[in-house]
């Protein structure tokens, strides 16, 4: 099934977007930031985005990725929001990073009620699932498993990145994670040498990035390998799920699930599209591709 998402988030509104840029409120703050694929005009005058971005990121000319933002008197470069989801109350501290980043994708929370559905379903039919989060980031998705009743691991390459993710645990509550600082790749050949198995495998890929001790990861050379050993990695009992999701612009829906039909057969139920948000003006921005399927 494709299919496009959109989640609900009571702590984050799309407030206009256009001239590759995206005016976005984060709990009680707005954010003006880079957003490649807002190719279209915005709805609201330059004089309104000015007023209402509390914070603005300003490019550096000597780099495509890194700058600095522009603080409006006493805005705070950090501050929580909250998500909810049924029984699922998370915490998560936002930063202001130097790579435009503020430490949450908010659009994931699309996957995040599967993932808190699906672990819940298979803890109430017997142990407590084992959830892999690979890429995991500040642990949107690590925290929604475990807030399931998930025994979650957490990998990410960045020690900085897990320790914001400790952080977001115990802001929300939770305890009992496992921490990984590890190149996932690594990490999961390892895991098949083992004979590790897991309930549920998350994967949530950079283009390029690099690993704990520098190894280097591009999308299109190693998510071939990365999926071959998730697919050995996951149990093959009914109810076993895998999300993945891609932001590399250029890919498709329909790529990601061939190459998980490839790596996993063709499951009992699977779903893809874009993720999006969509502003008050009618303009859907396009954030990321997913994949998702159960046994």
């Amino acid at each position: 099934m494709n299919e496009s998402l959109t989640p609900r988030f009571a702590d984050y509104e799309l407030l206009d977007s256009g001239n590759f840029e995206k005016l976005e409120r984060f709990g009680p703050y707005v954010t003006r930031r880079p957003e490649p694929q807002a190719i279209w005009r915005p709805s609201l005058s330059e004089e309104e985005w000015q007023h209402r971005a509390d914070a603005a990121f300003l490019r550096d000319a000597r780099s495509d990725e890194r700058g600095v933002w522009r603080l409006r008197p006493r805005t705070p470069d950090r501050w929580t929001i909250r998500y909810e989801h049924e029984g699922l109350h998370l915490q998560m501290r936002l930063g202001l990073t130097s790579f435009k980043h503020v430490g949450i994708f908010p659009e994931q929370a699309a996957n995040w009620d599967f993932i808190y559905d699906r672990c819940r379903s298979l803890a109430g039919k017997g142990p407590a699932p084992r959830v892999l989060n690979l890429f995991a980031y500040t642990g949107g998705a690590t925290l929604t498993a475990r807030g399931a009743g998930a025994e979650v691991t957490h990998v990410d390459s960045v020690k900085p990145v897990v320790t914001w993710a400790r952080e977001n645990m115990e802001l929300s509550g939770l305890d009992g994670v496992r921490w990984i600082v590890e190149d996932a790749l690594k990490f999961v050949r390892r895991e098949v040498r083992r004979g590790n198995r897991y309930d549920g495998i998350i994967l949530d890929p950079p283009a390029y990035g690099r690993g704990a001790a520098g190894e280097k990861w591009i999308l299109e050379e190693h998510i071939g390998e990365m999926l071959d050993c998730c697919a050995r990695l996951l149990v093959p009992a009914a109810g076993a799920f895998v999300v993945l999701n891609l932001y590399s612009m250029g890919l498709s829906a329909l790529l990601a699930r061939t190459a998980m039909r490839q790596a996993f057969g063709i499951p009992a139920h699977e779903a893809c599209g874009e993720l999006y948000f969509e502003d008050p003006f009618g303009k859907q921005l396009p954030l990321g591709i997913y994949y998702r399927s159960v046994r």
